[in-house]
């Protein structure tokens, strides 16, 4: 090679080997450049990037608490459940792992493909329940697919030892709703948490829920656990003690046996709610095991309409039963006690008005008149009162008003008024419909649990209490019961006389021969007071009032309403008893109460008395 041709091969050599080594040290300087931009300038943002594909937060769920009876006798508990889950951060091929795992649990895949899909993915790695309730067998299949993404949870479950019992006043829980998710009252509760739903479960939520813990743990690149490297405990939920008796709850359910109403008994030394029943009533088992979506549907749209709570949520005429408060307001604001025939109708401006008696009660007195129950002497009375001051007086009693019982959804029902129907509809008030309201018709509406506090003031001589369900609170972090103080209402003002003449009449209802609650009369207590027949439709002018239930189809037959305190000299329960469309109060409300009062009679000689039950629950919890 001649020299020259060996210089310029040198020179091209060296000016490769040039923009060799400098394409070399830019793609070591962008290296370097990228390093201190990760490693550097972001240091924090991918170490925490990094540490999340690592180390991961687990939530651990509280167990719920206890709901017990006010004897210490669980109602609603916790029984271990394990749940299938998938944590979808994990999951390459959702419809393929799913297809897999139903395919060795013998499941359909459909339901948990749109569970895992309808899913609200709010928090990384947060595991979302596509199948409750799965079996042994199944849970050892799931552990031994080892499939990326598919975890078991061993959960909780409530569980009702009663069965049915006491469905409306317990409740139920579900997973908690978009509108929860956005409640201030639940913040911090994660996406897929079971929350009170109704009954107790929703009024108490907060203090059964507890709060959640977390474990940190370290997985692998599957996301399966390696080790646990922190520890955060759960604070489980308080346990909740009601005032009810489980027992009386069951005497009171099997009394309204294949009927529909409501019982309510309370104590009306205090308020506190003894049994709160409502037929017909709901599987809550099933509603906490999940139920799918068309039985759920089947159950809302049930003409019997399971789901309400007739005792607080259901209004009704109060029929005679508002007789006593008409009563009250009669004692009070006219003059004497002048006899009165009643011929068993009463003309009124164009009208006839007549009596569930078509023969008439003869000449009667204001205490006759409420032990048999005459309308034509309350239609007379009421006029001469007028509606506002039948108002007044019936207000003073709870009537058209919340008792503020400590469960959801409590009606009003209605108290009418001048004003009321000024304001509501535009109109002025008729005097005819003031005959109505006296006799507990028209407009007047009630609840049973209105109609329990109302019968307790009259035999407690108008001391009142807000109804309450909650007895106290177990708090199990400090091991102590705190126990709720009744909740006084202002008192009924009437003078001592017309508490003793009120008192008087209710005891005759019962025990006199002519009285219409005698089918309420027991050889164990001397029961006081009060029959109801409410109409559902208004019949024609020249039909007698409350004429044969059986000429009437079942549906627009009249309730049966019953309401009474007992022992009659020294109140210590208050019952209200509504059979819908049961026709005669009397007849066939009557008995109820009897049988629910007389349970409550044979009961309490073995129970420990209301000022010593603190110290008995104390003692029950001391002994485990």
């Amino acid at each position: 090679m001649i020299p020259y041709e060996r210089e310029a091969l040198v020179w091209t050599v060296r000016r490769r080997m040039t923009w060799l080594l400098g394409l070399i040290l830019a793609f070591v300087g962008v290296l370097l450049l990228r390093s201190w931009y990760l490693q550097v300038l972001h240091h924090g943002r991918y170490l925490a990037l990094a540490q999340s594909n690592r180390v991961r937060t687990v939530v651990e769920m509280p167990e719920r608490g206890l709901i017990l009876d006010r004897y210490g006798r669980a109602l609603v508990n916790n029984t271990p459940t394990f749940d299938l889950a998938l944590v979808l951060d994990d999951v390459v091929d959702l419809a393929g792992t799913v297809d897999r795992i139903a395919g060795r649990l013998h499941l359909k895949a459909g339901p948990m493909l749109e569970a895992a899909k309808r899913q609200r993915r709010t928090i990384p790695y947060l595991p979302v329940i596509v199948r409750k309730n799965l079996s042994l067998t199944q849970v050892a299949d799931v552990e031994w697919a080892h499939l990326p993404g598919v975890v078991v949870l061993a959960e909780t479950e409530r569980h009702y030892p009663y069965g049915n019992a006491a469905a409306h006043l317990l409740g139920y829980v579900g997973e908690i709703t978009e509108p929860q998710l956005a409640d201030p009252g639940f913040r911090g509760v994660l996406p897929g948490t079971r929350v009170g739903q109704y009954g107790v479960e929703s009024v108490y939520d907060r203090d059964l829920r507890g709060d959640p813990g977390a474990r940190r743990i370290e997985v692998d690149a599957k996301g399966f656990e390696v080790r646990e490297l922190t520890r955060e405990p759960t604070s489980p939920g308080h346990d909740l003690y009601l005032t009810i008796d489980i027992d009386l709850q069951r005497a009171a359910e099997q009394a309204m046996r294949g009927r529909r109403g409501a019982v309510v008994a309370l104590d009306p030394e205090n308020g506190e709610v003894l049994a709160l029943a409502s037929v017909p009533a709901f599987d809550a088992q099933a509603i906490a095991r999940g139920i799918p979506p068309e039985r759920w549907k089947a159950i809302t749209n049930d003409p019997a309409k399971p789901l309400v709570d007739r005792a607080v949520q259901g209004t009704y005429p109060p029929g005679s039963i508002f007789k006593v408060a008409v009563a009250a307001a009669v004692m009070e604001t006219l003059p004497g006690d002048e006899p009165f025939f009643c011929a068993g109708r009463h003309p009124f401006m164009g009208r006839t008005y007549r009596d569930w008696k078509p023969a008439g009660h003869g000449w009667i007195d204001l205490n006759r008149a409420i032990v048999e129950s005459c309308d034509v002497f309350f239609y007379e009375y009421g006029n001469r009162l007028g509606i506002d001051t039948i108002a007044d007086y019936a207000g003073r009693f709870g009537f058209g008003r919340r008792t503020g019982i400590d469960l959801p959804g409590e009606s009003a029902g209605l108290l009418p008024s001048t004003a009321w129907k000024t304001r509501v509809k535009g109109e002025v008030w008729y005097p005819g419909e003031t005959l109505s309201a006296a006799i507990g018709q028209g407009y007047v509406s009630t609840t049973p649990v209105q109609v329990a506090a109302f019968i307790g003031a009259v035999g407690e001589d108008g001391r009142r209490f807000v109804p309450q369900v909650r007895y106290g609170v177990w708090d199990n972090a400090v091991e102590r019961l705190t126990v709720d103080p009744p909740k006084d209402l202002p008192p009924a003002e009437l003078s001592a006389a017309t508490y003793r003449a009120l008192q008087r009449a209710l005891l005759g209802v019962v025990e006199k021969p002519h009285g219409t609650g005698g089918a309420a009369r027991s050889s164990r207590v001397r029961i006081a007071g009060k029959t109801g027949t409410a109409q559902v439709v208004a019949l024609a002018e020249d039909a007698p009032r409350h004429r044969d239930q059986d000429e009437i189809p079942r549906h627009l037959r009249d309730h049966a309403w019953f309401t009474a305190y007992a022992p009659a000299d020294h109140p210590r329960i208050a019952v209200a008893v509504l059979v819908e469309h049961g026709g005669h109060g009397g007849g066939v409300a009557g008995p109820i109460a009897r049988e629910v009062i007389e349970a409550f009679m044979k009961l309490e000689q073995d129970r420990p008395k209301p000022g010593d039950l603190p110290g008995y629950l104390a003692a029950q919890r001391a002994e485990g």
